[in-house]
């Protein structure tokens, strides 16, 4: 019997061997940015809502830990994150705020309905910062500490359960 027979046989068991695996491994469906641990990139954006200052990558490098919160008045998501951002600054975080896509009148709409837990709002009209910083999406969250640079990664958005774990991660970037 030829050896050449058995060939394509081998090579589709084998194939069957490596797919088994593949689908046997825990499966990791965030995408993480590969700038945790990298400074932010420089930016400087126009405010978004009337009476609120705009951001800049330079107001990060002061000293001061905080969340840097990617979100969108047309984002579910962030309409149920919202009492959880409200928590996060009782509790004394500072957030900065940036505005993905969106109107002025839109985001001033939802900040009067939600809450505006911001302390500054930029508006990201062509999502260059989203997209510089490595935000897959909205909402996202990022801490970042007092140089500037970026120490944790929180994709989605926040839950009850998410708070005191920022809480910490932003303690601990500014020891």
């Amino acid at each position: 019997m030829n050896w050449r027979l058995w060939l394509p046989l081998t090579a589709f068991v084998a194939f069957l061997a490596i797919a088994a695996y593949s689908m046997s491994q825990p499966k990791d469906d965030f995408v993480r940015s590969e700038m945790v641990g990298e400074p932010l990139p420089y930016f400087s954006l126009p405010p978004a809502a009337e009476g609120q200052p705009g951001v800049s990558s330079t107001d990060f490098a002061d000293g001061k830990p905080r969340l840097l919160n990617i979100w969108a008045s047309w984002c579910l998501p962030c309409i149920a994150e919202a009492p959880q951002l409200a928590e996060l600054e009782r509790q004394g975080a500072e957030i900065v705020g940036v505005a993905i896509r969106d109107k002025p009148e839109d985001i001033a709409a939802f900040l009067a309905e939600h809450g505006n837990p911001y302390t500054s709002i930029g508006r990201d009209d062509l999502s260059e910062v989203q997209l510089g910083i490595g935000s897959s999406g909205v909402p996202e969250t990022f801490v970042i500490d007092g140089k500037g640079v970026i120490t944790y990664q929180h994709i989605g958005d926040i839950r009850e359960s998410d708070v005191p774990l920022l809480l910490e991660q932003l303690r601990e970037a500014g020891a």
